[in-house]
């Protein structure tokens, strides 16, 4: 059975950076997750897809292709991004109307606390629990985001109603109306690490090579792996990761030198948890960067300004009444996509002997700030 694992993907996101919770505690959380609906579990991971889009997105330039019709140019490393979420209330809760099924549990609580109801047999009130948790309602849901506070949890708000079902005892069909009800999930945001913190983390691997026609190809890439000391092998299968660029400079074509060197550039990437999550991104446009001083120490600034998208997947089942007769497995697949459109970077590459060093920031909808160590030639 998929699991949907928030945490998995904020581990995820840190790579080879520390890790901020015990195994206890994702073992918890996905059992809690498993109470989301898909209009819950898409306004819950919201904030999060923004912010790690814009994290993918970043990043890609460390320095542009040299206007050389061939040379060589090798480099390694690793980057550090941190996009800042946004200090405004729609990251850390919401509030939508939307529809979600009722466990058993929760529709006994629906019949238990109605007033005004008539007086059943048991069977036939465990008929109408079993006909409530069985259909899905219009409700309003309302708590923390995945980056809220941890004990804002999420409540389910549903409005009452009339309920047919057929009661054993009679066999005729039976409308009773429903008292309105509120039902709180055991649900709110992920722990106090992300609650408390301002910039969410992230790191990449990525190299470069070069330069055939004043073009130079990028790329990040991990094998296929599991987790070390987390229990996804069953559940959630493997981590792939591959992504790639180019990077033109067209100076390579003016006999004349450009006063600024330009590459254009185009990069896209594709991350993949099991089957359960997939994210994909693109990014184009263009850098300008001058280097100044000697090859193996320089200095070398840079803006640039990219167009971007960047697309999240989700697949799992939504589980009702786990380990009864009346378990309920609700395939859920929903994809949700970045708000982070365009940026402007600006930036500067400190290189000494085989080392490059880089730091930039991101100007988009979400800002980000990116720090990157490089070696090689």
């Amino acid at each position: 059975m998929k699991k949907l694992s928030i945490f998995t993907l904020a581990v995820f996101l840190l790579a080879v950076s520390t890790t901020f919770a015990q195994e206890e505690e994702i073992n918890e959380f996905e059992e809690t997750l498993m109470q989301l609906s898909k209009d819950a579990a898409v306004e819950y991971i919201r904030p999060f897809v923004s912010t790690f889009g814009n994290n993918l997105n970043s990043g890609w330039y460390v320095t542009g292709p040299k206007p050389t019709m061939f040379g060589l140019s090798l480099q390694v490393g690793l980057v550090g991004v941190g996009t800042f979420i946004p200090d405004d209330p729609a990251s850390r809760s919401f509030s939508v109307d939307g529809s979600f099924r009722f466990t058993q549990s929760q529709a006994r609580d629906i019949v238990t606390n109605t007033l005004g109801l008539p007086l059943l047999l048991p069977a036939d009130e465990d008929e109408l629990v079993t006909t409530i948790s069985t259909q899905d309602f219009s409700v309003n849901i309302a708590g923390a985001t995945i980056f809220g506070v941890s004990d804002d949890y999420i409540q389910i708000s549903y409005g009452g109603g009339d309920i047919t079902f057929t009661p054993p005892s009679t066999g005729i069909p039976m409308t009773v109306a429903i008292d309105p009800h509120i039902i709180t999930l055991p649900v709110g945001g992920f722990g106090e690490y992300l609650e408390s913190i301002k910039v969410l983390p992230s790191v990449a691997p990525q190299g470069s090579v070069g330069t055939i026609l004043g073009t130079k190809a990028v790329f990040r890439w991990l094998p296929e792996i599991a987790i070390p000391g987390f229990k996804l092998t069953d559940e959630l299968g493997t981590i792939k990761w591959f992504g790639w660029g180019v990077q033109h400079n067209p100076g390579v074509f003016f006999k004349t030198p450009l006063p600024l060197d330009i590459a254009l550039c185009y990069y896209q990437q594709n991350i993949q948890i099991g089957d359960v999550f997939e994210a994909n991104t693109t990014s184009y446009g263009l850098t300008a960067f001058k280097k100044l001083g000697i090859p193996l120490i320089s200095l070398t600034p840079y803006v640039g300004f990219l167009i971007e998208k960047s697309t999240m997947s989700f697949t799992y089942d939504y589980t009702l009444d786990e380990g009864t007769l009346l378990e309920q497995n609700i395939p859920i697949a929903f994809e949700l996509e970045g708000e982070n459109t365009s940026r402007i970077i600006a930036g500067l590459s400190v290189k000494v002997l085989f080392f490059d060093l880089y730091a930039d920031f991101n100007f988009g909808n979400y800002k980000a700030v990116r720090f990157g160590l490089m070696i090689g030639l």
